[in-house]
């Protein structure tokens, strides 16, 4: 949420440099405020990822906590075909 708030803050700042430079006819100081407008919209979306990234790891904390053999099985299956296709690609090899 922080990353959000400050992404908003320096996106509205650049873009008052940008039109700052504008009026004034200065194309460096309109650079930097369309520079600092893409850097806060990163900033935004870097906040955005970070809220989904939790949100699903939430979510699989939960299904976890809640389904704790279907979470074994799973891996175990992942790790059975994981380990087929090491198998596989190292007796070619030779």
């Amino acid at each position: 949420m922080a990353q959000n708030v400050a992404g908003k803050v320096q996106d509205t700042v650049g873009k008052v440099q940008d039109t700052v430079g504008d009026f004034a006819g200065d194309a460096s100081t309109q650079l930097a405020g369309k520079a600092r407008q893409l850097s806060g919209k990163a900033q935004q979306l870097g906040g955005k990822a970070q809220e989904v990234y939790g949100q699903a790891a939430e979510q699989l904390r939960g299904t976890t906590a809640e389904n704790p053999l279907a979470t074994l099985a799973v891996v175990g299956l992942a790790a059975f075909a994981l380990g087929m296709l090491v198998a596989k690609g190292g007796s070619d090899r030779y």
